[in-house]
């Protein structure tokens, strides 16, 4: 089957199943989903391993000891193997399918549709992504002309840092041509090109419990260690290269009439440059080193990490190529919040980030979802992979 002909079937069965696609959406959405629900995550899985093998689709299991499982929806490549190139490597779309929200959620704000936008837990972050790469897969299962094998990467903790999911995405972008990860759209049928890197850490420091009355010079105070230690953390900031610290999360103390016999802090690292990564982070391991209190001590540990999602020459064809297929005008945007794609970008696979449907307020009780870009986002990803030759990818 010739690309014309291909690409002619597939938009044409896609252009016919928003109903199908709102109709897996509502169920997806209202299913517990949140990152420390395992079951929760899993069982939306299973409601992505039903859908695929219905539409011929095999779906391989990695399974999660903590955490949901991650799934590979595989459509094998039926015509012969290109000889050059990275053409018979695998086209990856992906996505996670957990949410930030607590258990219950879904039964307190369930899927609902108003004046053409969905609402509900995760509707737009990202389980409409989840839908979309699903109907892209059922539509090259059912009417063929996939240039080199499709894999669908359906992931269960993106959202607390991808713990478990990271080694799965790192050793499925080994083998990638391409990567298309479907995180909400942005307004105005934006694509996001590059994302800032993220490292979250925890740092504990341990004082001398001692009474603040009767005994004050015994005690040594964690909490005002950290009060030293979140101000030259914060410090570190340069807005110019894009580099923010936030300690978002303290606590600490025994109770008000004692000096403090320990404290915690929590930092969030965001960066643009790959190189600035590891600056950074050796000036918070001396600040963490360093003692203003005499007597306290301090350890710092990595609680998860993302990778910065970056630009290079595959990647800009890839966007051009996505831009050139849309019916609709497409930006290139740049996000300051951390994703899966900066994994797949890192290991050197082309990546684009947030082709899935459009929606905005992500991780509050006003997520929502543009439900008529549903089916044009789909058939872009769809056109993007008939066409990745054309573009040199």
């Amino acid at each position: 089957m010739n690309t014309e002909s291909a690409e002619a079937k597939i938009t044409a069965w896609l252009a016919t199943q928003q109903d199908a696609m709102l109709r897996v959406l509502e169920a997806m959405v209202n299913t517990d989903g949140g990152s420390y629900d395992k079951a929760g995550v899993d069982a939306v899985g299973a409601q992505i391993r039903a859908f695929c093998e219905e539409h011929g689709l095999k779906v391989e299991t990695v399974r999660g000891e903590r955490y949901g499982d991650c799934l590979r929806a595989i459509l094998p490549h039926e015509g012969p193997a290109k000889a050059r190139g990275n053409q018979a490597q695998n086209i990856v779309l992906m996505g996670h399918r957990d949410t930030v929200f607590p258990k219950g959620e879904p039964q307190r704000r369930p899927f609902t549709v108003q004046d053409g936008k969905a609402f509900g837990p995760g509707v737009a972050d990202m389980k409409a992504g989840l839908v979309m790469n699903m109907f892209v897969l059922a539509a090259f299962a059912k009417c063929g002309g996939a240039p080199g094998p499709l894999v669908g990467l359906f992931t269960g903790d993106e959202e607390i840092g991808s713990p478990e999911g990271r080694a799965v995405i790192e050793e499925e972008a080994r083998g990638a041509r391409v990567v298309l990860n479907s995180e909400p759209g942005r307004p105005g049928n934006g694509v996001v090109t590059g994302r800032k890197g993220g490292v979250f850490m925890v740092f504990d420091i341990e004082g001398k419990a001692a009474h603040s009355g009767g005994n004050f010079e015994a005690g040594i105070s964690a909490i005002g260690e950290l009060a030293h230690k979140i101000t030259a953390i914060h410090a570190l900031t340069d807005l110019g290269r894009g580099i923010t610290l936030n300690v978002g999360l303290v606590a600490g103390g025994q109770s008000v009439n004692t000096v403090a016999p320990h404290a915690q802090g929590q930092i969030d690292l965001r960066y643009v440059n790959p190189e600035d990564r590891d600056e950074v982070m050796a000036k918070i391991e001396a600040i963490i080193a360093r003692a203003h209190v005499p007597g306290t001590k301090a350890r710092l540990a990595i609680k998860g990490e993302f990778r910065p999602l970056t630009q290079d020459a595959a990647a800009a064809r890839l966007f051009d190529l996505y831009r050139s297929v849309s019916e609709a005008p497409v930006e290139g945007v740049f996000s300051g919040g951390c994703a899966d794609s900066g994994f797949t970008a890192d290991m050197g696979a082309p990546t684009i980030c947030a082709v899935g449907p459009v929606g905005g307020n992500a991780h509050s009780p006003e997520e929502w979802l543009d439900v008529s870009t549903l089916v044009p986002r789909a058939q872009a990803a769809a056109r993007a992979i008939l066409r990745l030759e054309e573009a040199g990818l």
